[in-house]
């Protein structure tokens, strides 16, 4: 372990109200995500823990409970503040890649340095950067439809890290990928938690799972014994 914990939650529980009627989707759960964590958190559908990685990359405010992320109790924050906490600490990989179908590579890696005023010329810079880690600095003119799956999500990988997150939200990344582009999706996380980037991975896949450092398991909101 190095540094402080990049996430603390403590007796986390989230609650919605549909139709009237509460659905705690979350139970109390205390979890830490330390600065150099490689954390995969399984359960199947319904389990809770697609609530709880919302909670952990600030989308969402716990009901009751205290979650800490970058030393920050979120309860506090007014949107404006948890949208530059997510912009600064957090980032996000999805199944879906939720790329820009017709931007280009470098323009979708860049495009969270927009929301932080960064200059035009210093974004390209940076995304150009991000996707030659990635191993893509050949597609950076080319748009999605132009790409394999794995390399669309070895883009929406380069466009989490280039601002520089403590913490990388990975929501089922390898699950529109054949097995061995997932593997090598997989390598590539290992590899930047390996240079000091905290990797929290949703699955259900026993697989993926296994190669990451621990395991939480979720049932009906809550950890459970893995």
């Amino acid at each position: 372990m190095t540094g402080s914990p990049a996430i603390v939650a403590t007796d986390v529980a989230r609650t919605y109200e549909l139709d009237g009627v509460s659905v705690t989707a979350l139970k109390a759960v205390s979890l830490t995500v330390e600065a150099d964590d490689y954390l995969a958190i399984v359960g199947t559908s319904g389990s809770g823990k697609s609530t709880l990685m919302h909670l952990l990359g600030a989308l969402d405010r716990p009901t009751s409970g205290t979650l800490l992320i970058g030393g920050r109790d979120v309860t506090t924050l007014d949107p404006g503040e948890m949208a530059k906490l997510r912009n600064e600490t957090i980032g996000f990989v999805f199944q879906s890649f939720h790329l820009l179908a017709r931007t280009t590579a470098q323009d979708n890696v860049a495009l969270p340095l927009v929301y932080r005023g960064v200059p035009r010329r210093e974004r390209r810079e940076r995304a150009a950067a991000m996707l030659e880690r990635v191993g893509l600095a050949h597609r950076a003119g080319h748009r999605p439809n132009q790409m394999t799956g794995g390399e669309q999500q070895r883009v929406a990988i380069a466009r989490a890290l280039v601002t520089g997150p403590s913490v990388l939200l990975a929501d089922e990344p390898t699950g529109n990928l054949d097995s061995a582009t997932g593997q090598a999706v997989l390598a590539l996380l290992e590899s930047l938690n390996s240079e000091g980037v905290a990797v929290v991975l949703v699955t259900h896949d026993k697989d993926v799972a296994a190669r990451a450092h621990r395991q939480i398991r979720m049932r009906d909101g809550e950890i459970v014994p893995a």
